[in-house]
């Protein structure tokens, strides 16, 4: 009686104080069930057992039943002491189960020190497989920002702030199928990871761009620092705000709701800003690639009825574009330098005493669904496509990255990638800003000396990159200048072998390869800390749904080989076409609508691992047998590691089609390229008789490597 009374005024205190919020359904009564959520403070039991309904047993570690003050609160509840890294205390567990009551364990063991999901034990797993539980996974969200939680340093920490509550549907764990105890508990484990995983994801707020931007300055404080330049000026959360909210307001007095604004500018703090200031007044950001010619150019600004284009008059001469904006038809051009001319004292009124303090009533941020940006392909298949991405796939892809990388207010961020590139924009920019972290964006990923001592001059801590630029910069890198960095992720292209060594052997450390699309807003995979596998491109984010369909001429090894096709939240909203100006494209496979096909084939282990075979259109057809130009090139890499290689093919009248290999290395003959081959238990098919030296091969704007220009040369090779 006396429980249950303190119970209920513990429960009135708590929704007042930390105005607690539950969403979900509990699921009809059921044997063996198991609660598992994330473990975020030290209030969580105490909100668990205050606001689910139910009676549970409460699995707590052994060292908190040692502290007095954590005995008095276990007293208002049963529980159970265990060790969650012993096999034995588990048991007990077990028989918990399995006697009927409700258990209630955090999978991590261990309140999260870092803001994130940690690892999580084996044994819960274990626990669930064996007695087949029921699983009912429960979100804790906001209690790591009270004084109750272990965050420190940066992390931003407050009085009473509010705590939601999760409850997800219902699951199970399977007893997985292995040799050993030891290999069967471990593959729960992995599979209680991903479960945890997918609940992170799934409770994310369903939002635009802008408002989420306003809740990341509302969790971490106007002054905290967030963007800088090469300008060498930090913007705080406030600043970078009230810059958007500027910026988007002088160009929408010029440009028409719901019309798409055409920006050709650098790696610069306006211009990801204008990425939030633009969407907050119902204009669409189209990323123009100023590295693309007239006429790549004129079709992306057709397919996307693009009728303003804003750049920088700065921009333009530095870069030399001025031709190509004479050449393009149609066109009006909006200087940053004449909108800031422009503001007048109605603007910065508006700014300071209204916009500023009431931004939700001051802008039109318009609904999830609504595009967010407009990207463009690099046009290797024809004329560039615009991709429209939507708020919801932007913020899904970043939830889902977040949900699997551990990215904090201790991190700055270096982002040398473009912002019309999706790696750029969506990793190296919208990432860092909704998160807390801190951003260096620099305007050029060429500068292969100066990037590595950015890095090393503002202690950045994550890198994004292409192969191609990593190589480099290790090259021109003093082996310090990369100390501080924690995560370096590759992507855009194939991880080269020499690479990944060159990396480890002079600053030891691991690149983290990941693979993606524009048309998935970008990430589909990545491999992780805490699910790495040497080789591939690790395991398809939360809540992305792949499946492989098989490609005549290739091997589908039992199942596990095929094209790749994936559907999932963070999936495009359609194509925009210059052959259809402004008619938006669904996304649709040979499975159906709301898939879309990669044109890559792929290999899936039995535990989620996709590791790249080939683009389709990346394969040759010697002698009826179909051969993958990137085995071609991992034969070059084996053969002449310090060089530079790229595959190719041209018509052969004997064979079909002819293998040709672009290298950077004037002394490779086929003979190395032969016995590379052997040492690989690679086919002889695969070594190319034709070898182009080059001083360097060519490259997109991207990073890429420009295989349209290397096939165009193959076919011209005699």
């Amino acid at each position: 009686m006396f429980r249950t009374l303190l119970k209920s005024i513990l429960h009135a205190i708590a929704r007042v104080l930390f105005r607690v919020r539950v969403e979900g359904r509990m699921p009809a009564p059921t044997d063996r069930l198991l609660v598992i959520a994330n473990h975020e403070s030290f209030l969580d039991g105490l909100l668990l057992g205050l606001f689910l309904p139910l009676d549970p047993v409460f699995v707590v570690h052994t060292t908190v039943v040692k502290k007095p003050l954590f005995r008095l609160a276990l007293a208002l509840v049963d529980h159970l002491a265990v060790d969650p890294t012993s096999p034995m205390a588990m048991k007990r567990v077990v028989r918990l189960l399995e006697s009927g009551r409700p258990v209630v364990i955090f999978p991590e063991g261990r309140i999260t020190t870092t803001g994130s999901l940690m690892k999580t034990y084996d044994g819960p797993a274990f626990v669930a497989a064996r007695t087949g539980a029921t699983l009912l996974p429960v979100r804790i969200d906001g209690a790591a920002h009270t004084y109750f939680s272990r965050l420190g340093g940066r992390h931003p920490r407050h009085l009473l702030p509010q705590i939601s509550l999760y409850i997800q549907p219902t699951t199970r764990i399977g007893m997985p199928a292995a040799p050993s105890a030891k290999e069967r508990r471990r593959k729960a484990g992995e599979a209680m990871r991903r479960v945890m995983q997918e609940m992170m994801f799934a409770t994310r707020p369903r939002q635009t761009l802008f408002d989420a931007l306003l809740d990341a300055a509302a969790i971490h404080g106007a002054k905290r620092g967030l963007v800088e330049d090469l300008k060498q000026q930090e913007y705080s959360y406030g600043e970078f705000l009230r810059m958007a909210l500027a910026l988007g307001r002088l160009v929408a007095r010029r440009t028409e709701p719901g019309e798409n604004v055409g920006l050709l500018l650098p790696n610069l703090a306006p211009t990801l800003a204008l990425v939030f200031g633009l969407g907050a007044q119902r204009r669409v950001p189209a990323m123009l690639n100023y590295t693309a010619g007239v006429d790549g150019l004129q079709a992306a600004c057709t397919a996307a009825c693009i009728r303003t284009v804003l750049t920088s008059r700065a921009f333009v001469e530095q870069a030399r574009l001025a031709d190509k904006l004479a050449a393009l038809e149609g066109m009006q051009f909006l200087y940053l330098e004449d909108l800031r001319a422009s503001m007048t004292l109605t603007d910065k009124l508006w700014l300071v005493l209204w916009a500023a303090r009431f931004p939700r009533a001051a802008t039109h941020a318009g609904d999830a669904e609504d595009p967010a940006v407009i990207l463009f392909t690099s046009g290797s298949e024809g004329k560039p496509k615009g991709v429209v991405l939507s708020h919801r796939a932007l913020l899904a892809n970043i939830a889902q990255i977040r949900a699997v990388v551990d990215f904090s207010v201790e991190d700055k961020v270096l982002d040398a990638l473009p912002l019309f590139h999706s790696f750029g924009l969506t990793a190296g920019g919208l990432l860092p800003v909704l998160c807390g972290a801190r951003v260096f964006l620099y305007p050029s990923p060429l500068h292969y000396r100066v990037i590595p001592e950015l890095a090393y001059d503002r202690a950045c801590t994550v890198l994004f990159g292409t192969s191609t630029f990593l190589g480099n910069y290790a090259k021109h890198a003093h082996p310090y200048d990369f100390h501080r960095l924690r995560y370096v992720i590759a992507g855009a292209e194939k991880l080269a072998e020499p690479v990944r060594e060159l990396w480890f052997d002079k600053f030891g450390l691991r690149i983290f390869e990941g693979y993606g699309a524009t048309e998935t807003a970008p990430v589909i995979a990545v491999n992780t800390p805490m699910a790495f596998r040497r080789g591939t491109v690790g395991q398809v984010l939360p809540g992305l749904h792949a499946r492989l369909e098989t490609v005549p001429g290739i091997a589908d090894c039992g199942g596990r080989r095929g094209m790749l096709h994936v559907s999932g939240p963070n999936l495009m909203s359609g194509y925009l076409r210059a052959e259809a100006p402004g008619v938006l494209q669904a996304p649709a496979s040979s499975l159906g609508e709301g898939w879309y096909e990669t044109g890559d084939v792929v290999e899936m282990d039995e535990e989620g691992f996709l590791r790249i075979v080939g683009r389709v259109k990346r394969f040759a057809k010697i002698a009826g047998e179909m051969v993958s130009l990137e085995v071609v090139e991992k034969i070059a890499a084996a053969a002449s590691p310090a060089a530079q290689h790229a595959a190719s093919s041209r018509a052969d009248a004997a064979k079909g089609e002819a293998l040709v290999l672009f290298s950077t290395d004037p002394a490779l003959t086929r003979d190395a390229l032969a016995a590379a081959a052997r040492n690989l238990g690679v086919s002889e098919l695969a070594v190319p008789r034709l070898i182009v030296v080059m001083d360097a091969l060519p490259l997109l704007g991207t990073g890429k490597i420009d295989h349209v220009t290397l096939k165009q040369k193959a076919e011209a090779v005699q």
